[in-house]
């Protein structure tokens, strides 16, 4: 079963991605939320990345959280999700999790005017929907980050272990091959 942060952000958007490919999963609200269930992975979904950084601390749901991401589970964030996972906020002196080795930068296509919608490569996949709305990229990558997307010379995905960020939203296009991706490195 897969636990979405329903926080806040596009959290339907991935809970009706993963129903399509017949995935299971469950909105994670509060701490009772990730009491006896089989988490197989975590997705942190797009919104507003202070907001949700702000719920997780004064929900108590940080400290379960980065125990599991810790533990190996599977974790995939978009947008926000990137943001909560980075290593490093380039502008900006906040970190969360700190789940991978990269350096974010935040709005760095720009405000919501800056939003914008195209096609691009994805590891092995080809002529995937991307859709980047105020999306960060990834500045830097450690060594052993392996960089899945780049648009215009900019990261905007990568996996270290058990951890895959996209800048884009993949769950607000029809093209599920990017949660499909999660799923099959669960």
């Amino acid at each position: 079963m897969i636990g979405v942060l329903a926080l806040q952000g596009g959290f339907i958007e991935h809970i009706n991605a993963l129903r399509k490919l017949g995935v299971p999963s469950f909105e994670i609200r509060q701490k009772a939320d990730l009491i006896n269930k089989d988490i197989k992975g975590l997705i942190f979904p797009g919104g507003e990345s202070t907001v949700i950084g702000k719920l997780l601390c004064e929900l108590e749901l940080f400290d379960p959280l980065d125990r599991l991401i810790k533990s190996g589970i599977p974790v995939f964030g978009t947008c926000a999700g990137l943001i909560l996972l980075a290593k490093k906020i380039v502008n900006d002196d906040s970190v969360y999790f700190e789940a991978i080795d990269i350096a974010a930068k935040r709005n760095a296509f720009g405000r919501q005017l800056g939003s914008f919608h195209t096609t691009g490569d994805f590891a092995d996949l080809k002529n995937v929907e991307m859709t980047f709305i105020r999306a960060p990229y990834i500045e830097q990558a450690a060594s052993d980050v392996k960089v899945l997307s780049k648009i215009n010379e900019h990261i905007v995905a990568a996996m270290q272990r058990n951890v895959l960020v996209t800048a884009f939203h993949p769950e607000l296009t029809n093209d599920l091959r990017v949660h499909e991706f999660f799923i099959k490195n669960l």
